[in-house]
């Protein structure tokens, strides 16, 4: 068989053979899912996982919040200015090194997260795996997300 008839040289380049794309796919899913439950919070996804780690961190700079969501400040200026303008964040200069912009979180941001206790329910009853599942699925997307470092 000549290499123009054999298309299993091919396989590597079908999208049913590909990681990228049920990732890809999973991530617009879960994502738009999410929609549902942060619209009565008046929260994009990406403000809801900047909450998060405010709501760990309590006070973080901008370079540390970004490395910690895979954004750049590009993505992350207009978003923390959204936050800032819903008072649940705030922004001020770090007294030690003007360019470095340091995130707090504000009363009410510590109000919301109570409320928000209902959002990551309301996801797992949406996701069809058991706990153990979900824990190995963590630790590969982990593995993988080290790996494109």
């Amino acid at each position: 068989m000549s290499k123009e008839t054999d298309n299993s040289n091919f396989d590597c380049l079908k999208l049913e053979n590909q990681l990228c794309f049920p990732l890809y796919a999973c991530s617009k899913a879960v994502t738009h899912k999410y929609r549902a439950f942060l619209d009565p919070f008046d929260l994009t996804y990406t403000q809801y996982i900047t909450m998060m780690v405010l709501w760990e961190e309590k006070e973080i700079n901008v370079k540390s919040l970004g490395e910690r969501l895979y954004l750049d400040s590009g993505t992350l200026t207009p978003l923390l200015k959204k936050l800032e303008s819903k008072k649940l964040i705030s922004r001020h200069r770090a007294k030690d090194d003007e360019r470095n912009l340091i995130i707090r979180l504000t009363k009410e941001g510590e109000k919301l997260q109570e409320e928000m206790l209902v959002v990551p329910h309301e996801m797992s009853c949406c996701v069809s795996l058991e706990k153990k599942e979900a824990e190995e699925l963590l630790r590969l997307l982990g593995k993988v997300m080290a790996g494109m470092k």
